[in-house]
């Protein structure tokens, strides 16, 4: 599950963390030597950094958990920074910051993934191990940049014009299956943003094989999740859980 715009929720980080969510988005501004939290450069306060918003309170997240993001040591946390400023200048300034919190950049269950403005793909590997890249699903990239891309988004009205009720066209449900197994077969998670946000559309994501859905209705999607049928089983050392998704044609 990933947090879509998490900062504009009332409480940013906590309710998405405490719902267990795999992904969180911030989307920031470099103003005035600082990093801010905001959607719009209208929004900016200087009192909603990303340090305090997230920064601060995943590291005592980590302390807490014993170097852990959660108190399962199994789950993993991203945080996808989104760059709403010059793309070289702020992630310039975010490795800085980054820095100063070695708990999260050498930590293996926590990533830090870069979208918005990103700079050009050839200097992907010029940045430190602990940032990896938001790549475009649309878009092919080289051998060495998607050493970095750590998974691929894209529009999902680039794909289909699908509301969320009903069910998808099936030329535009065959463009959005080869999409995600494009994604897959590049051995990268698949994301798409701008898609319809209720249950309907959250189940045909999971027969996709979509692997982040987008929300902003974390406790709803967080209870559409727990609540779903599934069964575990057991293979060598790893445990398994199969969902089973049906559809919802209203």
């Amino acid at each position: 599950a990933h947090s879509h715009n998490d900062y504009e929720q009332k409480i940013p980080f906590w309710t998405a963390y405490n719902e267990g969510f795999g992904s969180i988005e911030a989307d920031i501004f470099l103003s005035n030597n600082t990093l801010l939290v905001a959607h719009e450069e209208k929004e900016l306060d200087s009192k909603r950094t990303l340090e305090a918003l997230y920064l601060q309170p995943l590291a005592a997240c980590i302390q807490k958990n014993g170097g852990h993001p959660y108190s399962n040591p199994q789950k993993q946390l991203q945080l996808l920074i989104d760059i709403k400023t010059d793309s070289i200048n702020t992630i310039s300034k975010l490795v800085e910051i980054l820095h100063n919190y070695p708990t999260l950049i050498n930590n293996e269950a926590i990533k830090f993934v870069i979208s918005g403005n990103r700079p050009d793909e050839k200097l992907f590997t010029s940045y430190p191990s602990f940032i990896y890249f938001d790549g475009e699903l649309s878009k092919d990239y080289s051998k060495e940049a998607l050493s970095k891309v750590l998974m691929l988004s894209d529009n999902f009205e680039n794909y289909t014009h699908f509301g969320g009720k009903g069910v998808i066209p099936e030329a535009e449900l065959k463009s959005l299956q080869a999409a995600v197994k494009k994604g897959h077969e590049l051995h990268k998670t698949v994301r798409f943003w701008g898609a319809p946000d209720i249950i309907n559309s959250w189940y045909r994501f999971m027969h996709l094989q979509v692997d982040y859905i987008n929300t902003d209705h974390i406790v709803a999607l967080s209870h559409f999740l727990t609540t779903l049928p599934k069964t575990t089983y057991v293979s060598g050392d790893n445990v398994y859980t199969l969902y089973k998704p049906s559809y919802k044609n209203d």
